[in-house]
């Protein structure tokens, strides 16, 4: 096992508690409080800007809090090497020169730490992964050629080479047709079944129904967190979007349509 932070057994995989987050004086979070299971999957909804990406962040480790505490496995974020983080696709530089093969080894760079070489071993973790993700051919090609499922793909990959037991994944399946979002949704249940806990910010609520163990609805403050039929009720979602929703229910399924003019990460405070 790789050297890591000692996990307490007896605590929460996430634990958040009280947390804030002001940016220009402005609420991004405002007290929000809440803990998951280790191998859960939840889903993170609400408007354009409303602190998903932040939350994000914070329990990355990347973002200093304003208030309140995170701890993953009972110690502070940033004494981790678990956490895995796949970000927004539109926040990504592709033109980058790198291969897919390289991405996925910067998985390993905390793991390995500074001025280390990869070793057999650590490339042996970047080859299992991309087995894992199913683009082990798509290797040596350069990001630039991927597509976008394809794209989630290698961050998925990355993660699981840095043998992250929490991973974030901020708004993966957006842009993607059908199929690359039922690929996606499908790499999820491999990553249960090997205990990983993850958290998707999504706008699909209908995808969040039918997917995911539990649904956070975040709108700066946690406006509810449980199971989808206690969540996802029209007057919860409507104190969430307010009239920046509109709400379709075609053949059962319900989805929200936000009249944001932007993503969020624009302003650099959702």
């Amino acid at each position: 096992m790789y050297p890591h932070t000692h996990h307490q057994t007896n605590q929460p995989i996430l634990d958040v508690q009280n947390l804030s987050m002001r940016y220009d004086g402005q609420f991004a979070l405002e007290d929000v409080t809440f803990h998951l299971h280790a191998g859960e999957r939840v889903a993170v909804v609400g408007p354009n800007g409303a602190g998903k990406s932040t939350l994000f962040k914070v329990v990355a480790g990347v973002l200093a809090p304003t208030s309140g505490t995170v701890t993953v496995s009972g110690s502070r974020p940033t004494s981790h090497v678990c956490i895995g983080y796949v970000p927004q696709r539109a926040h990504v530089d592709w033109n980058f020169p790198v291969n897919v093969a390289d991405v996925v080894m910067m998985g390993r760079s905390a793991v390995m730490g500074a001025f280390r070489w990869p070793t057999k071993r650590d490339w042996s973790h970047v080859h299992d992964a991309l087995d894992t993700v199913e683009i082990r051919d798509l290797a040596k090609r350069q990001i630039s050629e991927l597509s976008g499922g394809q794209q989630q793909r290698m961050f998925i990959a990355r993660s699981l080479a840095q043998q992250a037991e929490l991973m974030l994944m901020d708004e993966p399946l957006t842009g993607l047709d059908i199929p690359a979002q039922e690929g996606i949704l499908n790499l999820l249940d491999k990553l249960q079944k090997q205990n990983v806990t993850v958290m998707v910010a999504t706008h699909d609520l209908d995808q969040a129904e039918k997917y995911f163990d539990r649904v956070m609805l975040l709108n700066h403050k946690l406006l509810g967190f449980g199971e989808s039929k206690e969540v996802l009720k029209p007057e919860t979602l409507m104190q969430a979007y307010g009239n920046r929703m509109r709400l379709l229910d075609a053949n059962g399924n319900l989805m929200t349509l936000d009249d944001a003019c932007c993503g969020e990460e624009e302003h650099d405070h959702a």
